[in-house]
């Protein structure tokens, strides 16, 4: 549809971000059901959309080719069918889903607050992430599958489901420890040591669905204010940006190990006295570091007098 609306010049993704949203779709089917004033296309749109009607109505000015119209029919039609085609999906797992028996009951124990909302950039205020259209609650139904809220975890929120594919709940039958399951997941490194020497050391080049969704996970997290992000962005630094990634990947796969088998809930502020115990051992470290180059090349490092305030 994007392609289609380019070659007849209407170049409406400069003034609505999202083609497929309210404005976008009814501006589509206007433009089928044989409008071309762009007036009155204009005028379609939702009041959410920033961008004014007379800057909407300059973008909808274009040839109206009936090939292009074809294209865009067809694509419109398509677009129609994957969607419906993605309800049918969502029903077909929610039926599978309820299959298994919950691990507890929601009406025991509710649903923890959702505190990843905070995070949430005010703009999103569209439908709720992790509910489709025929109101299957991926958050809820995770939540009696594994009897935690996993989706808490940053970057797991939508990889909650496909993990329960690919390795249960019952995580301590097959892996004893964290450290056996991020083994198994490869994401741990695998030093070659033969007679005291280490040949070779790196990750195993393995093949795993359920390593690659944490992968997944952690590779989403570059630009995330949390505690998990900050520590991909510190390990990119320190690393090549492959090995932050599986290094990240790791620590979400433990934490998540440690929350369903001990079940217990996502803490962040765990995290965040974690990294202020670890940023003032790293500054102290720093400072030791330049003291001793210091004395090395025979000078002496004298802190700076603080200046009275005005």
């Amino acid at each position: 549809m994007h392609k289609a609306l380019t070659q007849m010049n209407l170049q409406i993704q400069h003034v609505i971000s999202d083609l497929t949203g309210t404005t976008g779709l009814a501006i589509i089917d206007a433009i089928l059901d044989g409008q071309r004033d762009a007036g009155a296309l204009a005028q379609l749109r939702d009041p959410r959309i920033q961008a004014t009607v007379e800057t909407i109505e300059k973008f909808l000015v274009g040839n109206w080719q009936a090939e292009h119209l074809f294209v865009l029919r067809q694509s419109r039609a398509l677009f129609k069918t994957y969607q419906h085609q993605i309800v049918d999906c969502d029903q077909e797992i929610e039926k599978l889903v309820s299959g298994f028996a919950p691990r507890l009951d929601p009406q025991d124990k509710p649903l923890p607050p959702d505190r990843k909302r905070r995070h949430r950039n005010a703009k999103k205020k569209r439908k709720k992430q992790g509910r489709s259209e025929n109101g299957f609650d991926l958050r809820t139904e995770a939540y009696k599958l594994f009897g935690v809220d996993a989706t808490q975890i940053p970057g797991l929120e939508m990889l909650v489901l496909p993990l329960f594919s690919e390795v249960g709940r019952d995580l301590s039958r097959s892996w004893p420890t964290p450290a056996h399951f991020a083994s198994w997941l490869g994401l741990c490194p695998d030093n070659d040591i033969s007679g005291g020497r280490v040949l070779w050391k790196g990750t195993r080049k393995i093949r795993n669905r359920a390593g690659q969704l944490f992968r997944l996970a952690a590779y989403g997290l570059h630009r995330s204010p949390t505690p998990l992000g900050a520590y991909l962005r510190r390990m990119k630094s320190k690393l090549a940006p492959k090995a932050a990634t599986t290094a990240t990947a790791h620590k979400i796969a433990v934490i998540f190990y440690t929350l369903v088998t001990k079940q217990i809930e996502y803490d962040e502020s765990i995290w965040a006295q974690r990294d202020a115990q670890r940023d003032a051992q790293r500054e102290q470290r720093l400072e030791a570091k330049i003291k001793r180059q210091a004395q090395q090349l025979g000078y002496k490092l004298v802190p700076l007098e603080e200046k009275p305030a005005a």
